[in-house]
């Protein structure tokens, strides 16, 4: 200061000056201490970024009270961090082969509960629809063999429900005689029938089988899936059959089909799927095709309908030459008529896939000349010819599962349908030799 001697003067720690002797101030001490904290709180920052740890700062003396707080607490500045809490380790979930199996056969046994439930409540409706008294007259005799005679499946709900059944071709409205053998789709001749069969449980098999009058096997085989058709030779001396390997009908997108041909005694002649296709002229082998309906001229040439690249085709067959040569397009379960002349059919006139709608007709194979019969429901069967002037197909019957009945209609178009058999499927007309 001037005017002051020079000795008597000391700086303090802020750099203010003092005179010797005069009384001390406490708040010196305090900015001093505060001071040095600043200064060590500094080194500690520089230190702890090159230790890349974090700085946990002194509690400041007791006293330290330069903005009025109470004694022994914190200052904010001083205040050490909060301790991280501790993050929840994440849970990872590992498949392990073990557990993959165990899924695996949790899921195999739910889909196992599930096709049995479906087929023990199959098993209930049949034996319900076989266990109730017939709705039909039975006990007839049956002149099966001896005198001309429609053989067919018996879709009366009651007893006798799904077995072959005949009536003579005299009487179709009469009482029907029932053998002891079911089947899902029959055809027959004087001596002997071919049967198609499903047999149900919680996993189906389906079989064909070639019986005696007499109700004795012939012979026996197994088919891939769900019978479709089956037809013999007109001596009996070969039989054809047709299955769905996948799907249950020709209106399913994607159906697959097996048709194969075997002596009556079961040796097979082969799958048609074996013989050369030509279409149009051209051999071809389309991944694609499928084959089935079999209608036989002979014991070598028949015919058929082979499906490819959303098409169909009445193909002839020669199983000597293995060949299937096409004849004519839009033609599905050809039926040769008994003078040999003209083939009956199912035609597709509206819809596709499971919209489609079938529409019977016949194809003059001189002509080439195609007819549609007077019938506007869809049919889904192939067709049987009573005589030279009459076709029979079967229908669903309207609001009763699983029956169906037996339809005539005249080849040439000139009469409406009308019921021939009640309670019928899959007629075979059976003349005696």
């Amino acid at each position: 200061m001037p005017g002051l001697p020079r000795g008597l003067l000391r700086l303090d720690g802020r750099s203010a000056l003092r005179p010797r002797g005069a009384a001390h101030d406490p708040r010196d001490a305090r900015h001093r201490h505060r001071g040095g904290a600043d200064r060590r709180r500094a080194r500690a920052v520089r230190l702890s970024r090159r230790l890349r740890r974090p700085l946990v700062c002194d509690r400041p003396p007791a006293g330290d009270d330069h903005r009025g707080r109470a004694a022994g607490r914190r200052h904010p500045a001083h205040r050490a961090p909060a301790a991280p809490v501790p993050r929840r380790p994440r849970r990872t979930h590992r498949v392990t082969a073990r557990s993959k199996w165990l899924l695996i056969a949790a899921l195999a046994l739910v889909a196992l509960v599930a096709v049995g439930g479906v087929a023990a409540y199959a098993w209930v409706q049949y034996q319900a629809r076989a266990s109730a008294p017939s709705g039909v007259e039975t006990g007839g005799a049956s002149g099966w063999g001896t005198s001309d005679s429609i053989v067919f499946r018996n879709t009366a709900i009651g007893q006798g429900y799904g077995l072959v059944a005949s009536v003579p071709l005299g009487e179709p409205a009469g009482p029907r005689a029932l053998t002891s053998t079911a089947c899902d789709r029959v055809d027959a001749t004087p001596t002997e029938f071919v049967c198609l069969r499903s047999e149900r449980g919680i996993v189906p098999s389906y079989t064909g089988t070639v019986y005696g009058l007499d109700g004795q096997t012939i012979a026996q085989w197994p088919i891939p899936g769900v019978p479709s058709r089956t037809r013999f030779s007109p001596d009996g001396s070969l039989v054809a059959t047709t299955a769905f390997v996948t799907g249950h009908s020709y209106a399913t997108v994607g159906f697959s089909t097996e048709t194969l041909i075997r002596r009556a005694n079961g040796d097979s002649i082969g799958n048609l799927e074996q013989f050369a296709l030509i279409i149009d002229g051209a051999q071809v082998a389309p991944v694609d095709r499928n084959l089935w309906g079999v209608t036989f001229v002979d014991d070598n040439v028949f015919y058929a309908t082979a499906g490819t690249g959303g098409k169909t085709y009445l193909v002839k067959g020669d199983i000597a030459a293995r060949t299937l040569t096409s004849v004519a397009e839009g033609v599905e379960c050809p039926s040769l008529s008994p003078d040999g002349t003209r083939i009956a059919f199912k035609r597709v006139t509206a819809g596709t896939d499971a919209t489609t709608h079938w529409t019977p007709a016949v194809l003059d194979l001189g002509s080439g000349a195609i007819s549609l019969l007077p019938e506007d429901r869809s049919i889904d069967d192939q067709i049987e010819w009573l005589d030279d002037s009459t076709i029979l197909y079967g229908m669903p019957r309207d609001g009763v599962a699983g029956d169906s009945d037996v339809w005539r209609l005249a080849a040439d178009g000139s009469g409406a349908p009308a019921v021939f058999i009640e309670h019928a499927w899959s007629p075979s007309v059976v003349r005696a030799r």
